[in-house]
């Protein structure tokens, strides 16, 4: 610790959606003063920007094609995470059902990947005092080098549960089949897939309150700053 500051620390967080990750990972970066980037919004983003502009996304070659157009810019403040395409604020339209059905295959053509991925690089090179990064291929793929993964997992009933809360009204059985879809189609996508790194920690939140993995989460960042 020369000249009292602390090195950046790169923490990256992936698993599975209805796990917490995203609540889990702002109030992280909030309460360490990290930035924080939220990878799968900007998937969505590049998702949302291809349905606007009709493209076939179920034509990778379609895709592939005009990958390098949208201008997409990520906001890493955890208190008020931002993301724009072209300008225009997504935040909203790329939760939509629309652009959530077509992610999964638009996130699997190779060049999407490339340019996304080198995006968030970009972002977490730049981030001063450190950022939480989550995904899916964060501790994999995209931050092989992170100081810190973990992988987050939780029963499919669990993550439904949360999920039909955040998707106000959602029947139960329909948002756990939808679940188990998505993350076989992202598990056993070719390029980059969702996976567990063999060096990150992984921790159930089946049975655990979002603080409590907030708190599990920061005990493990503070033991890697202090060298433990």
């Amino acid at each position: 610790m020369e000249n009292g500051a602390a090195k950046p620390v790169i923490v990256a967080i992936d698993g599975p959606s209805g796990t917490g990750k995203s609540s889990t990972s702002k109030a992280v970066a909030a309460q360490l003063g990290l930035s924080y980037l939220d990878t799968g919004a900007q998937y969505r983003a590049i998702t949302w920007w291809m349905v606007n502009n009709g493209i076939d996304t179920d034509d990778p070659s379609a895709v592939a094609a005009v990958t390098g157009k949208p201008e997409i810019v990520s906001g890493t403040d955890p208190k008020s995470p931002t993301i724009t395409v072209d300008g225009v604020d997504v935040a909203g339209p790329i939760r939509e059902q629309d652009v959530t059905s077509k992610v999964s295959a638009v996130s699997a053509v190779p060049e999407v990947r490339t340019r996304i991925t080198e995006l968030q690089r970009t972002i977490a090179s730049a981030a001063v005092t450190g950022i939480v990064v989550e995904g899916r291929d964060i501790g994999t793929t995209v931050l092989p080098g992170a100081d810190l993964k973990i992988f987050l997992t939780a029963s499919p009933e669990a993550r439904a549960a949360r999920r039909s809360g955040e998707l106000k009204g959602a029947d139960l059985n329909t948002t756990r089949e939808a679940l188990i879809k998505r993350d076989a189609a992202d598990s056993g996508r070719k390029t980059s897939p969702l996976a567990k790194a063999g060096d990150a920690v992984e921790v159930d939140t089946t049975e655990l309150t979002l603080q409590q993995v907030v708190e599990c989460v920061v005990t493990l960042v503070e033991e890697k700053r202090a060298g433990k």
